[in-house]
């Protein structure tokens, strides 16, 4: 029996916790109680960028802009294949699936190679990780400080995903992304605008933060 997709927040402590979205106001057609208009990647943009500008808190943005992650590759299946292979060296690819200059968002999406595991980095924005195939573990980490280490980590906690969960990010979240099983990874990834200066590759061995 397959797993209920669910969607859950990572806090700025690095908390991970379900996550309820605020559902939009969209027309349902009478009769059929469904939605006359299938959900395309403009109307997603124009939508997520109106939140963008009236919701100035991170987690409301959130909150209401998951849902509509999810509504978009319901609706459009065309992105659930639009991926690049991970390349084999690196282990990873990126398909920008909209790219505009001057446009506040980055919407792409990523594969990675099975057994493959990402550096410990925050995003340093707010972020959404829908997870289209595959399984993977993100393992959590906060800022701990101390007056040898100040850039010391210490782990929060764990959690997997599975094909159809969401992972909402807030800027300061620090995570790590394993990719389990032997099949690949892809997801459909949104971000903010990134504060390139406070976004960081953590070594949890040395205590050393980086600019990623």
């Amino acid at each position: 029996m397959q797993a209920i997709a669910q969607d859950w927040l990572v806090t700025n402590e690095s908390q991970c916790i379900p996550f309820k979205s605020i559902q939009q106001d969209l027309q349902e057609d009478s009769f059929t109680g469904k939605y006359p208009i299938p959900y395309r990647l403009y109307r997603f943009l124009t939508d997520v960028e109106n939140i963008i500008w009236q919701e100035a808190d991170d987690r409301l943005r959130l909150q209401k802009i998951c849902p509509l992650v999810r509504r978009l590759l319901n609706d459009s299946e065309w992105i659930l294949t639009s991926f690049a292979l991970p390349d084999h060296e690196t282990g990873w690819s990126v398909q920008m699936i909209y790219d505009e200059p001057d446009f506040a968002l980055t919407v792409q999406t990523v594969a990675w190679s099975p057994q493959r595991v990402s550096s410990i980095h925050n995003h340093a924005t707010w972020g959404i990780v829908a997870l289209i195939d595959g399984e993977e573990k993100n393992t959590f980490w906060q800022r701990s400080p101390s007056a040898e280490y100040p850039d010391r980590l210490t782990k929060t906690g764990e959690h997997t995903l599975t094909s159809g969960d969401i992972l909402c990010l807030m800027p300061e979240a620090i995570h790590q992304v394993e990719v389990i099983g032997d099949e690949p990874t892809i997801s459909f990834n949104i971000y903010g605008i990134t504060n390139y200066s406070q976004r960081f590759e953590f070594d949890v061995q040395q205590h050393t933060a980086k600019i990623f």
